[in-house]
């Protein structure tokens, strides 16, 4: 079992979602973690968005991993998001962002969270992988491939 497995619920894979900005597309996770976890939306949005000023997520090929830590969470929680149309995200490569994977972490997190976050860009550094998930043909599919990944 790879480390992402446990943290994302089915519920939490997005398909085809309609963002027109990183702005917007925080919103909408903020209420997706607020309808899933009951973690306040604007905690998600806001821990989010501070971490975006920080530096970009975005690690290239059309993928990031913004993240962030939200007090009183237990545990970290995932979500996967592929988005109807790229969006801006400041890239290394210049290119947009199609597959979002959003990573909460508790406040007082350890090395784990590093740990998952490496894992992470392991398993979407694999081009064949990236493909699979930009072709699923619907969030089942995708919750599969990625509970299904193995380092």
């Amino acid at each position: 079992m790879n480390l992402i497995a446990p943290l994302i619920r089915p519920q939490n894979v997005l398909v085809d979602l309609d963002a027109a900005s990183k702005k917007r597309l925080f919103e909408r996770v903020g209420q997706l973690f607020e309808t899933t976890h009951g973690i306040s939306a604007a905690e998600v949005f806001e821990s989010l968005f501070s971490r975006e000023k920080l530096g970009s997520t975005a690690l290239g090929y059309g993928i990031a991993i913004p993240h962030g830590r939200i007090k009183g969470l237990k545990e970290a929680a995932c979500a996967c998001v592929r988005l109807k149309a790229p969006i801006d995200f400041d890239a290394p490569d210049n290119l947009p962002v199609d597959l979002v994977f959003v990573l909460l972490v508790p406040a007082t997190a350890t090395d784990v969270h590093l740990q998952i976050l490496g894992e992470l860009a392991q398993m979407l550094s694999e081009p064949a992988f990236r493909e699979k998930l930009r072709h699923a043909p619907d969030a089942a599919h995708i919750h599969r491939a990625i509970t299904e990944w193995r380092p």
